[in-house]
């Protein structure tokens, strides 16, 4: 779309250059013909270096937009985008396209539902049920167990085990509020890349990206039940066991282990070889290389003196 139709579907002020807007980005991802938004002021840093041709911000950080980038200045950037997803939102199938293209040695059940151009490696196994959405690229010697669903533009790497009922690339939870309290949807364009070597297990849910990807890099295990939010970043061969949940835009580091349970808020980040126990609850960013417990959050022997001291007080009440 022209910035000016835009910027005038959604309810924005608009004056200076014209472009062609061909679709959304983040601040560091966009390229010269995408609308970006800052809405977060944990991202400020990013706005200098955008790429951007235009980003929506809010009044106070209209004077931060770099020189060559348009701002459209709003009150509610993040509803303004949540606007503008609409108009590039994919189409649910693609009436046009290739078929799959199945590699040499791979096993395709009967009942097994592909969407077009798709790719399919060498030696890959797909039980029944399972649906392969448009663009998904599978790699060599993947398996899939049965009803596994691979929404659109979804990329699995080499060996990896995904288990019955798993669903990859399904809509982040994304929806910008109103002054009245409706819920607009922010239509999530991203996908799913999930690296070589990695196995997932039975009935997990891994929500597609917002603009880019979530990302399950190369060895990390995934337990029964695991929701993986958008935006997410699971580091190389980290272990997620059963119940954990991610909200959107955490990052592991590599390594890392979380107990059944634990979960974290969003936009925060936990360093490599850290350790969350059962049911620990992460609201803040932590350093890696050391074992948390709890909620509020704490180092795990902090956590064991807390419970201890409960406990004598507790002893001495009676």
């Amino acid at each position: 779309m022209r910035l000016s139709e835009l910027a005038e579907a959604i309810g924005v002020d608009f004056s200076g250059e014209e472009c062609e807007i061909s679709g959304l980005g983040t601040l560091k991802g966009a390229k010269r013909n995408e609308l970006s938004f800052l809405d977060n002021p944990k991202y400020i840093k990013d706005l200098a270096t955008t790429e951007a041709a235009a980003v929506l911000v809010s009044p106070k950080y209209a004077d931060a937009v770099p020189e060559g980038t348009a701002a459209l200045v709003d009150e509610e950037p993040y509803l303004k985008l949540a606007l503008a997803s609409a108009f590039f939102a994919p189409v649910p199938m693609k009436r046009s396209g290739a078929k799959p293209l199945i590699g040499e040695g791979s096993e395709i059940a009967e009942n097994v539902a592909f969407g077009k151009d798709v790719v399919v490696g060498r030696g890959v196994t797909i039980m029944p049920g399972c649906y392969i959405g448009d663009e998904v690229r599978i790699d060599d010697d993947t398996l899939l167990y049965p009803n596994v669903t691979l929404y659109n533009r979804t990329i699995i790497g080499k060996r990896c085990i995904i288990h019955a009922g798993t669903v990859i690339g399904s809509d982040g939870y994304g929806f910008a509020h109103t002054k009245e309290g409706k819920h607009v949807k922010l239509h999530q364009l991203g996908n799913v890349v999930i690296e070589d070597d990695v196995e997932i297990g039975a009935n997990c849910a891994i929500d597609r990206g917002t603009l880019d990807a979530t990302v399950i890099k190369e060895g990390a295990k995934l337990d029964n039940l695991v929701h993986v939010a958008h935006n997410c970043e699971i580091g190389e061969h980290s272990l997620i066991t059963g119940q954990v949940g991610l909200s959107g835009s955490t990052k592991l580091g590599r390594n890392v282990v979380m107990g059944g349970q634990s979960g974290t808020a969003g936009h925060l980040e936990i360093g490599p070889f850290a350790t969350i126990a059962a049911r620990g609850g992460v609201t803040k960013s932590i350093e890696g290389g050391k074992v948390y417990a709890g909620f509020p959050l704490m180092e795990h022997k902090r956590w064991l003196k807390l419970n201890a001291l409960l406990s004598r007080l507790l002893e001495k009440k009676k």
